[in-house]
């Protein structure tokens, strides 16, 4: 798992990349500090845009690789 820093609120997550369709995200601490995701309609927020886009962006600059196994 790899670092990813969310460019809209600054929390840190751990990503894993299975292939560009897969990411798999452990959070490091509380998504309380996720303005999405601590926010009084969070039940109903499926994902944090901010955070989908630092990981899609991590992905393109290269700073996070996409494990797939080895596959060609």
């Amino acid at each position: 798992m790899q670092p990813v820093e969310c460019g809209d609120c600054g929390n840190e997550v751990l990503v894993h990349k299975r292939s560009l369709p897969h990411t798999a995200v452990q959070w490091t601490r509380s998504t309380d500090h996720c303005p999405e995701l601590a926010g009084p309609d969070s039940a109903r927020v499926p994902v944090c845009a901010g955070l989908r886009a630092s990981i899609e962006q991590a992905v393109r600059d290269g700073a996070l690789t996409v494990d797939d196994g080895g596959e060609p």
